[in-house]
């Protein structure tokens, strides 16, 4: 130091106050924004889990009151919709109406024709509020229950209840009582079915009935055609089904037999005959009811056994058979009550003081208990809120029943179920149908296939796009046309996702429907040109080479690269009259039209909006994306290592791949699983370019519904805290934990990629 140097002064290395209060705020700040983020992702984790957890309960059920009865033998047990006035129907005639929520008590009607004709068989069609009764006499008469509301000057409701008879129609033999009755009216097609016993022998009778309607209304019911069904049953009739569109009905034998007879043209045909329990040593049908919707019957054995069988169009004769679709857990003891609910596919099972409440489509038992009392009859209200049972000491016990999602359990959302009208188990989503009746179809399987399917294709397209792109341009592109490319690229990230659907809706599906051989071609021939290229262009002598300055051969490439595309794309409809080619099976003409090839030779659909279309448009919204971080990732290994390969005689492609791809693998994989992350979580492209159907295919040609679309498709019509609402809620989840469990391993390999090619210890 000379003497004229001026010694330094400590105070200028001194950091300044503010400076460091600022750090110490910021690695605080950093540090809360971090947790928040954790706590905020937990959070809605949770969130998601209370949505979804009451999925998972059985039903609750509570009893309310017990009313006792008058003593004496009751036929039947009904019930209003809103479970506010229930009633019994006695052996004489009278019914009881019963005031659950008031003060009126016990009123008592009486069926006007019961003095003089008497009462045999009833039936009750809880849906219509239709008593069906059979008299002693051999006729029968429809009495509708007209419940109404009635409101007084306080504004209190009450449940009133009228009984309106029809005029009695004969029904088998005259003068014969009847044993057992049931009526089926759908509309322009009305049937009632009666057993009588006639000299020790049950026998079988239907009619079919027209109604007249005239500018007054519906008139009264009179009788069409008279059918003796007793020739077609072979061996001693027990009981009997009518099915609720009035085509049909089951018949149980003493054998254990079920016959099936359909009405065909003018007559009944015995179109199927099963015998549900022809493995045990006792084979009867001990019980044999319809669920909701009558497509399916509940058979109970003596032994307690339960199976449920259900239509489906059986392949091999062409029509609807009855199959085995259900095995429900044996109930214990001799079952001998069952009341359907009218909400849904639940039903009620008792017998002796043992009750259960099952829901046919997913087996489950949802509540079961042993009562202090013995069922002799039971019926489910008409919001599935209320349980009534009937004892042995005439005494009504009612139940508060709570079970808003029965159609949800485990199996339900990732099983194989069997449902109505299916030829097999399969998994399906289908959430509403178009009545009352419908068998909810809440399978996520489907949609789960269906995210991977959209993620797959988009990435097979994206991927070697972007990779390509990101490594020519790090590494062989000049920087002064990088800095063009790179913002360009950048910018396509910033298409909107429904602009993007929109596109490949109305303009791109249409184009591919009818140039599949052209974009084959395209495929094939455009990275094979540039193979082709690349080694033709290595071989040339350099003297050539030299006209060309590194880092512009893309001047040679891409008029050849568009001029095999052109060509390919041009070849497409030669190449179909040449390859894709079939026989048309309706006029014997051999037809070119891939269209129609591919479902004839892969046995798959072809669909105009399919995972190709959905492939192309989510790819580009995907490459994007990986391109830029992956291009980062390439472009920050340092110039060093390049330096030192290019020094020892590797080549530039060497380098590129031996070298910077290796050590940028961390970088490159974090990219492909953002990408990833941005094809699952896609919505708009795939709601509006595919044809938004859950299934379970593969096929290219076809289309598929994700989880995250199905949420956006359906949460707006969904009822808040309905089934359907939490089941999209577990689809978040599944979605949420996919994502979840994809980045936790993707993170790492990220990891252990970098350990291994880092650079710098």
């Amino acid at each position: 130091m000379s003497a004229t140097s001026t010694p330094p002064v400590p105070a200028r290395f001194q950091v300044a106050k503010a400076t460091l209060l600022m750090d110490r705020f910021m690695n605080h700040f950093i540090k809360i924004g971090g947790l928040s983020v954790i706590v905020a992702v937990f959070g809605i984790f949770v969130f998601i889990l209370i949505q979804i957890l009451p999925l998972f309960k059985g039903a609750e059920v509570g009893e309310l009151k017990t009313i006792p009865l008058e003593k004496g033998v009751y036929l039947q047990l009904g019930i209003d919709e809103w479970s506010e006035l229930p009633f019994a129907l006695q052996a004489d005639g009278d019914l009881q109406f019963i005031d659950v929520v008031g003060d009126r008590g016990v009123t008592t009607k009486s069926l006007p024709f019961v003095a003089e004709h008497g009462i045999g068989g009833v039936h009750y069609n809880q849906l219509a509020q239709r008593l069906t009764v059979g008299t002693a006499d051999g006729r029968f008469s429809l009495v509708n229950i007209r419940y109404k509301p009635a409101f007084s000057a306080n504004g209190e409701r009450t449940v009133d209840a009228d009984l309106q008879a029809d005029k009695l129609l004969p029904i088998g033999r005259p003068g014969v009582p009847i044993k057992e009755i049931a009526y089926a009216d759908a509309g322009s097609r009305k049937l009632a079915v009666a057993t009588q016993l006639v000299d020790g022998r049950v026998e079988i009778h239907a009619v079919t009935l027209v109604q007249k309607r005239s500018l007054m209304g519906a008139g009264r019911t009179s009788i069409d055609t008279t059918y003796d069904l007793t020739g077609k049953i072979n061996g001693a009739i027990s009981s009997f089904l009518v099915a609720a569109q009035a085509d049909s009905v089951l018949v149980t034998t003493d054998s254990g037999e079920v016959v099936y007879l359909f009405l065909e043209g003018d007559d009944f045909q015995v179109r199927q005959t099963l015998k549900p329990f022809a493995h045990l040593p006792n084979p009867q049908v001990g019980l044999l009811r319809y669920v909701f919707g009558d497509v399916t019957f509940v058979a109970v054995a003596p032994t307690g056994e339960t199976k449920g069988y259900s239509l489906y169009l059986d392949p091999k004769v062409k029509t609807r058979q009855f199959g085995e679709t259900k095995t429900f857990e044996n109930q214990p003891g001799v079952t001998e009550v069952f009341a359907a609910s009218v909400r849904n596919k639940a039903f009620v099972l008792a017998g002796e003081n043992h009750a259960r409440l099952v829901f046919s489509t997913t087996e489950a038992i949802r509540w079961e208990k042993d009562l202090d009392f013995s069922v002799k009859d039971a019926v489910i209200g008409g919001k599935y809120d209320r349980m009534v049972f009937l004892d042995d000491e005439s005494k009504l016990h009612f139940y508060r029943l709570k079970d808003p999602h029965p159609e949800a359990s485990f199996d339900a959302f990732f099983g194989k179920l069997w449902y109505e009208g299916a030829s097999e188990p399969k998994y399906d989503w289908q959430s509403t149908g178009g009545s009352d009746d419908f068998e909810p179809k809440l399978s996520l399987v489907p949609l789960i296939v269906g995210t991977l399917k959209g993620t797959f294709y988009a990435l097979l397209f994206a991927v070697p796009i972007a990779l390509l792109a990101a490594i020519y341009t790090s590494q062989f592109l000049k920087p002064e046309i990088k800095v063009y490319v790179k913002p360009v690229m950048e910018i396509m990230a910033s298409l909107p996702s429904v602009v993007l659907g929109f596109l490949a809706a109305l303009w791109l599906a249409p184009i591919l429907e009818n140039r599949v051989p052209s974009i084959l071609l395209i495929v094939l021939l455009v990275p094979l040109s540039a193979l082709v290229f690349g080694w033709g262009w290595a071989r040339l002598p350099p003297r050539i080479r030299l006209f060309i300055p590194q880092g512009y051969e893309f001047v040679v490439f891409f008029p050849i690269m568009f001029a095999v595309g052109w060509l390919a794309w041009n070849l497409g409809p030669a190449a179909e009259r040449i390859l894709f080619v079939i026989t048309d099976p309706t006029t014997g003409t051999r037809v070119a039209d891939f269209r129609l090839w591919w479902p004839a030779v892969t046995g798959t659909p072809f669909e105009q909006r399919n995972s190709l279309v959905v492939g192309f448009m989510m790819g580009f919204a995907v490459i994007p994306i990986v391109f830029t971080i992956a291009e980062d990732a390439l472009s920050n290994v340092p110039q060093s290592l390049r330096s030192g390969s290019l020094a020892l005689g590797a080549s530039r492609w060497q380098t590129a791949f031996r070298i910077v791809l290796p050590t940028a693998s961390a970088g490159i994989f974090s990219a492909l699983m953002i990408g990833l992350g941005r094809a699952v979580g896609e919505t708009m492209i795939v709601v509006m370019a595919t044809g938004n159907t859950p299934i379970m295919e593969w096929n290219i040609f076809s289309g598929m519904r994700t989880l995250a679309a199905n949420i956006a498709v359906e949460l707006p019509e969904a009822p808040h805290h309905g089934t359907l609402y939490r089941s999209l809620f577990l689809g978040a989840m599944v979605l949420f934990i996919m994502t979840f469990v994809v980045n936790t391993a993707a993170e790492v390999m990220r990891q252990r990629l970098r350990d291994r090619y880092k650079t710098v210890e």
